[in-house]
């Protein structure tokens, strides 16, 4: 059996989505079927779902877990072909950090928390827990994979794996940032706040970054009342951070908010409240 194929077959037994790469570690042509992306493989829909055609043709939409398909006659020639194995990182609940060059590597060993890390051709991929979208260049030499992309499968690594932290996240926020400071007075009259219990701030943030991301339609309307109830609920005893913000920032603009509309929807929300 091709040694492409054993090992995209042990992957997919460990339920790791994968697919065959050419030469240039590009993926395999669209089929004839598919042509102009009629299945709905395109990476640019907001819920697209795995390419339904049987050859590998639309890159991370194409990656299964099927051995059926991996092994099917629809694949052989492209297993026979294959320069390596990729895999859909987000599609297994992963991102990477696409360290390209050794500065890179040495600005991700001073700023990142230790993970599991994959030696590349020149430089590293750190992985961690976790997925969030998918942005190149976000610095010098830095790429984050993880869902609608696909990485080349280069070994299992060394290291722990660890939960993907803010510092990762906020990465994909583009400057001018779209993350305003969020520096309000406590409320005079007194009272402990009541957000040094960090669960409870922790659990009001997941359940925003949850109600938007849920959101299937008025995604605009449902960004501005979430922030609206965030800063109601956590921005009054200066507890809220920057890095609080930018989680409900990416999750805006995964649902295809621009920056520009977090901005406004974040500013008109504490406008409304007093801020």
């Amino acid at each position: 059996m091709n040694a492409h194929l054993t090992t995209a077959l042990d992957l997919a037994a460990r339920g790791v989505p994968v697919l065959p790469l050419r030469a240039g570690k590009v993926p395999f042509g669209n089929c004839r079927a598919c042509r102009d992306n009629a299945c709905g493989g395109r990476p640019n829909m907001k819920a697209p779902g795995p390419c339904a055609c049987p050859r590998p043709c639309h890159a991370w939409a194409a990656a299964t877990t099927d051995p059926a398909t991996l092994t099917g006659p629809a694949w052989s020639s492209c297993w026979k072909q294959a320069a390596a194995v990729a895999y859909h990182p987000g599609g297994v609940g992963l991102t990477i950090v696409d360290l390209d060059h050794a500065e890179a590597v040495a600005w991700a060993r001073r700023t990142l928390p230790a993970t599991r890390t994959v030696a590349t051709t020149r430089g590293e991929h750190w992985i961690y827990r976790g997925v969030m979208p998918s942005v190149n260049a976000v610095r010098g030499g830095v790429d984050i994979k993880s869902t609608m992309v696909y990485a080349r499968w280069l070994g299992p690594g060394t290291g722990t794996m660890t939960a993907l932290p803010d510092t990762v996240r906020t990465l994909v926020v583009k400057e001018p940032s779209p993350v305003r400071p969020v520096t309000v007075a406590v409320p005079t009259g007194g009272g402990e706040c009541r957000h040094r219990t960090p669960a409870y701030l922790e659990r009001g943030i997941a359940m925003a970054e949850q109600r938007i991301t849920a959101a299937t339609s008025g995604v605009h309307a449902t960004v501005y009342r979430t922030f609206l109830a965030v800063l109601s609920a956590h921005g009054w005893c200066g507890c809220l951070t920057d890095a609080h913000a930018a989680r409900l920032f990416v999750a805006a603009q995964t649902k295809g908010e621009s920056p520009r509309h977090c901005t406004d929807a974040w500013s008109n929300a504490r406008t409304a409240l007093g801020m």
